[in-house]
């Protein structure tokens, strides 16, 4: 298909994000630039030749701009199929010009809803008419017209008007597509307001969900799967999406599940903490005065598991961190954090025998953990739930035994507490020193999880604190834990024989709190 020079563009954004360098392109080119309102003062203050639109409809804005665009003289130009003399004899009847570049974004309702104490007032106002009206105008019409919903586009758009005058039909094609998804999930967002307005509770009648395709991965879980990662339109904080690679192979399916567990898991912390995960399992964990020392003991939890390896880290990456990481014997496939300062970034991608293959990634400041929303498919439908990510209100805990812990141990027992969310159900950590010991997952019965843990410990355990993510049915684990030197209980309680449990804890001297808060990960 034979592609029309660009010779008028209507220009109308909200985010001007870009705005002026792409104008001052178009005009270089020779394009002659329509624009309405701020957009237009925007374009002017810049020194950017633009036409007002309302000089060439004949009619103002009206209504505090809520009627601008909504005009034949402006959509007729946008709709004209130009290869058809039917459309262009009505427009030279009525002396409209064509518009073959259409660049528009819309009203930030989202942003202006998610905002605190927003009126219904306010958020209706934000709602754009004529913005989707001229983006689905384009879209249709992409044979001859070519739309730009995004500043990300705009490159590559004054890229093929520059070196050809016009853009090629397969650009135009992709471009309409993705404005027809930016209107449908602009249409719903303004949905989801509204049925939220009217909702029982948090959950909205409808759920609508919205990702963007980033990235094709070469494999799933296995090699047999086919993968690929979808991106939020606009994903907020620290996270692996939006995250910058600075080093290492393509990500893999696997990596992404384990970084963004090791990422979880190091919000919860203020002071300087390393993670240790494998298989979307912590196997070492610690907090320490500075950041390689809170990796030497991460490390140290579970030497064997730590093989190969995916770290989370909470501090910028130094170089006395990067060294403890290049120790001979140790394997990491890869590592989150802030940043990595240039010294560390020399070590890790000289020295170690995988420097050339680790996956570096910096995700910025990591803030501390958020309220969200947690979201599993199923067959058939999707579950949605609140989040476990708040921190537990320990002015709840009670110690329900004759002993009481010591303000080491409650140093311990908050940070084995914090530990055991994390790892799979039924889930058991020991700790000391703010350091995790051993840890036992994902098992079917809760007297094997303190087993596996105890012996991950080995002669380390004694004078360690035992954290559980569940009540303890039957005093057997208590009794495992104190035959094992076990020193002081963390769980939730809530179990039908407690008074069991808390008799074998005041026979064996051992402190135990009740958090009355359970933390299960299926």
């Amino acid at each position: 298909m034979q592609s029309p020079p660009i010779k008028r563009a209507l220009i109308s954004v909200s985010d001007k994000l870009g705005l002026a360098g792409f104008a001052r392109g178009l005009a270089a080119a020779g394009v002659e630039i329509y624009s309405t309102g701020g957009t237009r003062k925007q374009l002017e203050s810049e020194g950017i030749p633009v036409r007002d639109v309302a000089d060439y409809t004949g009619f103002p804005e009206m209504m505090d701009g809520r009627l601008k665009t909504l005009h034949p003289a402006v959509h007729g130009g946008i709709l004209c199929r130009q290869d058809n003399p039917e459309d262009l004899k009505s427009l030279a009847e009525h002396g409209i010009v064509t518009f073959e570049l259409v660049v528009v974004n819309l009203y930030p309702f989202e942003a202006t809803v998610a905002r605190e104490g927003v009126t219904p007032e306010e958020a209706i106002e934000k709602i754009d008419i004529g913005g989707p009206t001229m983006v689905r105008a384009a879209a249709k019409n992409h044979a001859f017209c070519t739309v730009a919903t995004d500043a990300e586009q705009y490159s590559e758009i004054l890229e093929q008007i520059t070196a050809d005058g016009c853009t090629t039909f397969e650009l135009r094609r992709k471009l309409a597509g993705e404005a027809f998804a930016h209107t449908a999930k602009y249409d719903r967002a303004i949905a989801d307001y509204f049925a939220g307005e009217t909702a029982e509770g948090p959950f909205p009648g409808t759920l609508h969900m919205s990702f963007r395709r980033k990235a094709v991965l070469s494999y799933g879980e296995n090699p047999h799967q086919q993968a690929a990662l979808y991106a939020q339109m606009a994903p907020k904080g620290a996270n692996l999406v939006s995250a910058m690679q600075l080093h290492g192979k393509a990500l893999s399916y696997n990596n992404l599940l384990d970084l963004d567990s090791a990422l979880s898991m190091v919000r919860a912390f203020a002071e300087p903490a390393a993670m240790v995960l494998k298989h979307n399992n912590p196997c070492g964990a610690a907090v320490a005065d500075t950041l390689a020392e809170a990796l030497r003991q991460g490390l140290a939890g579970d030497p064997l598991s730590a093989f190969g390896s995916v770290l989370g880290l909470n501090r910028v990456v130094d170089a006395e961190a990067a060294e403890v990481l290049a120790a001979p014997g140790l394997f990491i496939e890869a590592i989150v954090a802030p940043d990595f300062d240039p010294e560390a970034l020399e070590i890790l991608t000289s020295k170690p025998k995988w420097k050339a293959n680790v996956r570096l990634m910096k995700v910025g400041d990591i803030e501390p953990s958020r309220c969200g929303w947690a979201h599993r498919c199923i067959d058939g439908g999707v579950l949605m739930q609140e989040a476990d990510v708040s921190p537990d209100p320990e002015q709840e805990w009670k110690v329900v035994t004759e002993a009481q812990p010591t303000e080491a141990q409650m140093a311990d027992l908050r940070f084995g507490w914090e530990m055991v969310r994390h790892v799979k159900s039924n889930a058991i950590v020991l700790a000391k020193g703010r350091m995790m010991l051993g840890a036992g997952a994902g098992q079917m019965s809760r007297v094997d999880s303190v087993e596996i843990s105890i012996k991950k410990a080995g002669d380390r355990v004694r004078g360690s604190v035992l954290a559980s993510d569940a009540f303890f049915p039957f005093p057997d684990s208590i009794e495992q834990a104190a035959a094992a030197g076990i020193a002081a209980i963390i769980q939730p309680g809530g179990s039908r024989k407690d008074d069991e449990v808390i008799a074998a804890c005041n026979q064996h001297g051992l402190p135990m709190i009740f958090t009355g808060r359970r933390h299960f990960r299926h």
